[in-house]
């Protein structure tokens, strides 16, 4: 009850009520402190295959997590054919964001300039995310790829969607793989440490600017003069 009940809840109280008072008391710290001017060539390698390798993983989850398994067979899914296309679609998106996340973490740790505006925030960050994607990548790589696999959707998800039901089952997760344990809890870690980091410009879509007619942006340089405003403007005593 304490592990698989008390800490969810504990985590994800704080992931909310964190974000709240993050948005009103912190609203000008509500930013990924970005570090592009710092150094750009790792980044611009880096950035793309972890958000993007991200961005499946994460609809791998909600397919595999929030949708129950009676709701795929009903649209004609088997337990095959899902088990196929997780593993191969898996396997391919945590490649992507692993090899982009080792790409952020050796520019964070080597490069100096951007060493020095890694705070404890980001530390702690970097080592969450690291276990998650460990975890995730031994469960989908060596559990359900190279091993025996498991049926993570007949423990992992009912468990999940119980907690937002207020009807968790602790005894579904208590039974599940050492693995799949350590990724649920390095997940809920992250999810109490998110309101607190650099994680928060996830929530920011730039949605003001559509409703903007005009966006003016400034010259780096003067603009001369024309010979028409030199004839009209008053010439300036030296």
């Amino acid at each position: 009850m304490m592990i698989w009940v008390a800490i969810p809840y504990a985590c994800l109280t704080v992931f909310v009520v964190g974000h709240v008072w993050r948005f009103r008391a912190g609203k000008l710290t509500w930013t990924t402190r970005s570090t592009q001017l710092l150094e750009s060539r790792l980044l611009r390698l880096g950035g793309p295959l972890f958000h993007l390798g991200l961005l499946a993983v994460i609809g791998g989850h909600v397919l595999g997590i929030l949708v129950p398994e009676q709701a795929t067979e009903a649209v004609g899914v088997s337990e095959s054919l899902y088990h196929a296309v997780s593993v191969s679609a898996g396997t391919a998106s945590g490649l992507a964001m692993s090899a982009g996340f080792a790409i952020l973490l050796y520019r964070r740790t080597r490069v100096p300039r951007v060493r020095r505006t890694t705070n404890s925030a980001d530390r702690a960050t970097y080592a969450l995310l690291a276990i998650v994607i460990v975890t995730g990548m031994w469960a989908t790589v060596g559990v359900n790829l190279f091993g025996g696999g498991y049926d993570y959707r007949q423990t992992v998800g009912p468990w999940f969607r119980g907690l937002f039901l207020a009807n968790p089952d602790p005894s579904l997760m208590s039974g599940a793989p050492l693995v799949y344990q350590a990724h649920a809890l390095a997940a809920m870690g992250l999810y109490a440490l998110w309101p607190f980091s650099r994680l928060v410009h996830a929530w920011s879509v730039p949605t003001a600017y559509l409703r903007r007619s005009r966006i003016l942006y400034r010259r780096c340089a003067p603009i001369p003069a024309t010979p028409a405003q030199l004839q009209t403007e008053p010439r300036r005593l030296p």
